[in-house]
Order: structure tokens, then C-alpha cells, then sequence
């Protein structure tokens, strides 16, 4: 089989096409062939400096979706042919992964193969952000930061299924339209931080209920300074920058939270309950995903580019 492999950390250039030898299921694991892997910022920060489990050399790439092929002992629950996903396994980027049976879920009739991809890991995280990080209420009214990326494309539609209003934040003015079609109430075109007074004329000067900021340490103060008092600030990008601060520093009485991707999901059963409600949404009309751009995934490399380049929209897939 072929895989995306780096064996130093560095731009996209250290990205290899690379022919490995095809995977084994263990106990417990499944073979899956790659149908669609999907691009994230994570990735970027895996390939450019690395982190846990992802020391090089390493196939790069976490999410996905696939076809079971094979099954290791002890992995119930799944037979050959079943369509699956997954929204966390190190080295998605190839074209054969075995993939222990808890991490995946069967991808229901009336989701296409790319649909499923594209939400796996973003969808969780934008339904773990809206739902537990801070549960949004009817009437609330959200911040969200990147709101014409993937994460913030997908935030956006399950706010305003869950009755909240919606101020987007994007980085240029042709992104703008996109994140209005998401559903956004409010869209400011705003790089970097200083974009609070903006917030509190928006909402009457009382101040957001929740940012969800995954702007990186340029927007952090900004997204405090915009909330109400007890408002919330929902900071995930550590691949974009993790800033210092003292607890004193926090404005307003404000609450910060870190939502870890890992706790997401923190088991099968859990897995299972997240992805159905995303699945659901999408069944009945609520949640689009948009494509954002499709590369061969041997032209991963150019998708890191072009994803780096803040120049993207919505999701962008890898195709074997």
C-alpha cells in the first residue's frame, strides 16, 4: 500500500508518497480501505512540529472514512463491506489502516462516503463545543471565530439548530457569503484581535454569551474582552498558539475552558451517541457540510498548502 509519511517535521515539503507494507488487523482491530480522509489544521501542526504520538516518522492524517475488509480476532459488531468512519486514528493518510473496532461507526444510508469524512472530526468537535463546553439556549448569542472554515461552517448550522444566534468572524471578504449561507445572523471580516467593540455594539452592549475561538493567541484577549459577564470562552486551537495568562487577567468574571479533543468521545458508547445526533442533523436538513476542495491523496501536501494559506473554505477531502 501507499501512505502520505514524513520522517522529519517541517513545511509540506517533507510530505512522501511512500510505499509501506500492508497492514495486519490485531485483536480487536479492523482492516479498512480508505475511501476518504479528511484534512485538518491538527494535521498541519503534526506534520510541522509534531506532539503526542506523532513523533517521526509518522503517516500523518487522523479521520476518515472506509470499507471494512478484514476482521482481527475479537472484533464484534462489523463485517466485511460495512461502510465506516472514524474521527481519530493516527496515520489516516494511507490507503489501508487497521483500526481498532471501537473507534469506528458504520455510516448510515443517505450519508455519502465524503459527507461522512468531512464531519467525523470537525462535526464532533463543533457538537462537543455547542453542547457540553457551552450548551447554547435559545436566544444566545455565540461568537464564532474561522466561521467559514470547517469547524466553524458546522458550528454555525448546529447553533442555529439549537435556537442561538450567530456572529461570525473570517479573514477575507470573499468568505463572508459562505459563512452567511451557513446560517450566520452577523458576519465581520476581521484578522487578528481588536474586533470586541464590534461584539458588544452587535449585541447592545451587553457582550457575547460564548466565543468559541479557535483564532489562536492573536484573538485570545479580544474574545474575553467580548463576552458578557459569566460568559464563556471556548478556546481550542493549541496548534495555533496556547497563550500565558493569570487567572486575574480573565475580564468580567468570565469562564475559560479548554475543550480537549479526546474527551469529546471518551468511549465507544459515547462515539456512537455524538456521531448518530450529527448523522440525524444531516438526515433531516439542519447540517451541510461544504466541501471546501478534493486532492489525490498522493497531493496531500498541496491540500497542507492550501489550508495554511487561509485561503480555503468548508472541508477539504483526500481521495485514494
Amino acid at each position: 500500500m501507499h501512505a502520505v509519511q514524513i520522517k522529519e517535521h517541517g513545511g509540506p515539503e517533507v510530505m512522501r508518497w511512500t510505499e509501506l507494507p500492508d497492514p495486519t488487523p490485531g485483536p480487536g482491530e479492523v482492516l479498512v480501505r480508505l475511501g476518504v480522509a479528511g484534512v485538518n489544521y491538527m494535521d498541519t501542526g503534526a506534520r510541522a512540529q509534531g506532539g503526542p504520538g506523532w513523533a517521526a516518522p509518522a503517516v500523518l492524517g487522523a479521520e476518515g472514512m472506509g470499507y471494512v475488509t478484514a476482521l482481527g480476532a475479537s472484533a464484534g459488531g462489523l463485517a466485511a463491506g460495512d461502510r465506516v468512519a472514524w474521527f481519530y486514528h493516527p496515520g489516516s493518510y494511507a490507503e489501508l489502516l487497521a483500526i481498532p473496532a471501537d473507534s469506528l461507526v458504520k455510516v448510515p444510508h443517505g450519508i455519502t462516503d465524503e459527507t461522512a469524512a468531512a464531519v467525523m472530526l470537525q462535526g464532533i468537535t463543533a457538537s462537543h463545543l455547542s453542547t457540553e463546553a457551552y450548551p447554547v439556549k435559545p436566544g444566545d448569542t455565540a461568537v464564532v471565530h474561522a466561521a467559514a472554515g470547517g469547524v466553524g461552517l458546522l458550528l454555525t448550522q448546529m447553533i442555529k439548530a439549537r435556537g442561538g444566534k450567530v456572529i461570525g468572524l473570517v479573514s477575507r471578504e470573499e468568505k463572508a457569503a459562505v459563512a452567511e449561507e451557513a446560517g450566520a445572523d452577523h458576519v465581520l471580516v476581521w484578522s487578528g484581535g481588536g474586533f470586541e467593540d464590534r461584539i458588544r455594539e452587535l449585541t447592545g452592549g451587553r457582550g457575547a454569551d460564548v466565543v468559541y475561538d479557535g483564532g489562536g493567541t492573536d484573538t485570545f484577549h479580544s474574545s474575553q474582552l467580548a463576552l458578557r459577564p459569566h460568559g464563556v470562552h471556548a478556546y481550542y486551537g493549541p496548534f495555533m498558539g496556547v497563550p500565558t495568562f493569570r487567572p486575574t487577567d480573565l475580564p468580567n468574571s468570565i469562564l475559560l475552558t479548554y475543550p480537549v479533543m479526546l474527551h469529546h468521545v471518551p468511549d465507544h458508547e459515547a462515539l456512537v451517541h455524538r456521531t448518530g445526533e450529527i448523522f440525524d442533523l444531516i438526515l433531516g436538513g439542519q447540517l451541510t457540510p461544504r466541501i471546501g476542495g478534493r486532492y489525490a491523496l498522493a497531493d496531500a501536501a498541496q491540500a497542507h498548502t492550501d489550508i495554511e494559506s487561509r485561503r480555503t473554505t468548508g472541508k477539504l477531502l483526500l481521495l485514494p
